[in-house]
């Protein structure tokens, strides 16, 4: 009897074993065929705008929510990126900033302040600016350990959510992990949710896209005079 009940849970433990390889093959399959569908649609891309709204949530240690909104361009020619976000109100108040990366470096520009923040050394994050805009599933790959969550479906547009886990360690220790809901044809993200560490987290929502449309020529100007105040960090 004991050895029938042994040979039972062998029986058992190997068809569970063999369910999981082919569960993980499966799933590594589908996640190959999303990231090479990402390298199609990246050869074909150069621009994209888009209406956003990121919300800043803290949970810990004091619940608080900060609501950004604006619109947002990409621009991209061979390895030649740039990003800016226009935010236009802040909290439902408005609040003009410019930030982005151009030619490497981070800037920020605040019209109220009229001063500009350049981040000289945040160029080693320049793949979560471009994250889900442009980027091939390759450069994915180079810079993030991926893991594929499945489908979804987003204001009628069929989405692939994939989660990732930064490489580099840097970016990692600011940056645990991301979730981006993308539209593999188009290559660009619907929705993206950056956690941030224990108690808060940040989600990005995006709509009115537009890919290889022109961009306003200010897209990546910021209007500065002679009394704007730069800052280096």
């Amino acid at each position: 009897m004991h050895l029938r009940r042994k040979q039972f849970y062998f029986v058992l433990l190997a068809v569970l074993l063999a369910c999981a390889r082919v569960g993980f093959a499966a799933e590594g399959d589908e996640k190959d065929r999303v990231l090479r569908r990402l390298d199609a649609a990246a050869a074909r891309f150069h621009t994209t705008s888009a209406d956003f709204e990121f919300d800043s949530v803290t949970t810990d240690p004091i619940p608080d929510k900060d609501v950004q909104k604006g619109k947002v361009y990409y621009a991209r020619n061979g390895k030649s990126f740039q990003m800016a976000a226009h935010i236009e109100t802040e909290n439902g108040r408005p609040d003009e900033k410019i930030y982005g990366i151009f030619a490497g470096v981070v800037k920020l520009f605040e019209k109220q302040t009229n001063q500009v923040t350049i981040f000289s050394k945040m160029g080693q994050f320049e793949s979560w600016f471009m994250l889900g805009f442009g980027a091939s599933g390759k450069e994915l790959e180079e810079k993030w350990e991926i893991t594929y969550l499945g489908s979804e479906m987003l204001d009628g547009i069929k989405t692939e959510k994939l989660e990732l886990v930064a490489r580099d360690p840097a970016v990692k220790k600011n940056l645990p992990k991301v979730t981006v809901w993308m539209d593999a044809e188009r290559g660009v993200s619907l929705k993206q949710v950056f956690d941030e560490g224990p108690g808060q987290y940040r989600v990005c929502v995006y709509f009115n896209i537009k890919v290889n449309d022109s961009l306003p020529s200010d897209a990546f100007v910021f209007k500065t005079d002679k009394q704007t105040v730069p800052i280096n960090r």
